[in-house]
């Protein structure tokens, strides 16, 4: 990332998406049941949205606030280690059941949900959506992939 990413082309619209972000995650997300932690880093800036769920122990979203747009991902799978073909076209199917959000394929064979929104488009409502398509991804789909990648 260079300096640039994080410069706001508007920067009234990237100061109320940075208010709405920290109001809406370290409050009302925050308070929910399933969100172990919220944390934010100033310097990036960027919110960390640790959740729990019934298929996976943890993960964590990290929202990263550039100068147009929000960007999220989650560290989804480490890279399969058994039927890695069979894993990847899984995910392609499972791709198809996420609006905003996909599975990709890191340089190492690690997979990542990933996804971005405009700060125009940026409310409570598409924050909610964000992390409740995460949270259903997971939910679903990590049990089955997880089995499938490091099973012999």
């Amino acid at each position: 990332m260079s300096d640039s990413d994080y410069q706001p082309a508007d920067p009234a619209a990237f100061a109320r998406a940075h208010a709405l972000l920290s109001d809406h995650l370290e409050g009302e997300v925050a308070a929910e049941a399933y969100i172990q932690t919220v944390e934010y880093e100033p310097s990036i800036p960027r919110w960390y949205v640790r959740f729990g769920c019934d298929g996976r122990d943890a993960a964590t979203i990290y929202f990263d606030l550039h100068a147009r747009s929000l960007h999220y991902e989650v560290y989804f799978l480490p890279a399969p280690l058994h039927h890695v073909q069979e894993v990847y076209d899984l995910l392609l199917r499972a791709n198809h059941d996420a609006y905003g959000i996909a599975a990709a394929i890191g340089r190492d064979g690690e997979v990542y949900l990933v996804g971005r929104t405009l700060l125009e488009h940026l409310d409570r409502a598409e924050l909610d959506r964000i992390i409740g398509t995460i949270y259903q991804f997971t939910e679903r789909w990590f049990p089955r992939i997880a089995a499938l990648a490091f099973r012999k």
